[in-house]
């Protein structure tokens, strides 16, 4: 996939399985802050709080800031989950390892959740939540959510 300037390509992600993993990963960021319906279709906002964030990232740790993301997303993606198999009424849980692709998801996922509840109610703005979040989690810390 090409290399883009702005997380904003207006790309038909979603039309098939698995098309979702050829969006640049920045994007897939920015499209995960813009849940809870107040949120939602508020792009142009998302992609500002993530150059903030990246701005406060590069101060922090003076690296580049996508590789900061890159290594929260490899070591909070989860390895293992557990699923439900039910036979007869009965439900057990079994142990299961997870695809790569999940492992990427769920990681976005949990690091916006965990900046959105973190600003929630807090003087902190939502810039400087993500960023501690994302680089908490590259360093692999137990205070991150993800």
């Amino acid at each position: 996939q090409d290399a883009v300037y702005l997380p904003h390509t207006a790309g038909r992600y979603q039309v098939k399985r698995f098309r979702k993993a050829q969006c640049p990963i920045v994007e897939r960021l920015v499209n995960a802050l813009m849940f809870k319906g107040r949120n939602n279709g508020k792009k142009m906002m998302a992609v500002r709080i993530v150059k903030h964030t990246f701005d406060i990232i590069h101060l922090l740790t003076d690296e580049n800031p996508i590789q900061v993301l890159l290594t929260a997303i490899r070591l909070s993606g989860p390895r293992e989950d557990s699923t439900r198999i039910g036979a007869a009424g009965i439900v057990r849980r079994q142990a299961v390892d997870v695809s790569p692709f999940r492992r990427v998801n769920q990681a976005l996922y949990l690091i916006s959740i965990g900046a959105r509840e973190a600003s929630f109610r807090s003087i902190k703005t939502i810039a400087e939540c993500l960023a501690d979040e994302i680089v908490n989690a590259s360093k692999g810390s137990s205070n991150s959510y993800a």
